[in-house]
């Protein structure tokens, strides 16, 4: 259980640095559980120092795990004014999350297509 807090929190880590995070963190926990595990397992999160470690080890995780980050990474991006005009108060990931969601009927078009492409290919 300590380690899916370990990848929610990276995964909101990596999403919130580029911007922001929905669906994105529980699909990453399951692409990347056991990659981060093995590749930064030692690393104690606080300061970046855990998206330090994956990032600095992109290329040791499975395909999987890449493209994950790499669509939480576009969501972050697609929907970073959507997150700033709805969730700016969210001072979490799984806030920015619940947030987001409540508002996808008002979001941009490039977000909920960023985030419809994240959710059909997680099914």
């Amino acid at each position: 259980m300590k380690m899916l807090t370990l990848i929610a929190a990276l995964a909101a880590a990596l999403v919130l640095s580029t911007s922001a995070g929905y669906a994105a963190p529980s699909a990453l926990a399951k692409a990347c559980a056991k990659d981060i595990k093995s590749v930064c397992g030692d690393v104690k999160p606080g300061g970046g120092k855990l998206k330090d470690c994956v990032k600095a080890h992109y290329n040791d995780l499975s395909p999987d795990c890449q493209v994950a980050i790499v669509r939480a990474a576009a969501v972050g991006k697609a929907c970073k004014a959507d997150v700033k005009q709805f969730c700016a108060d969210s001072k979490s990931g799984k806030a920015a999350t619940a947030c987001l969601q409540s508002h996808m009927a008002e979001v941009s078009d490039g977000c909920k297509d960023a985030v419809a492409k994240v959710q059909a290919g997680n099914k």
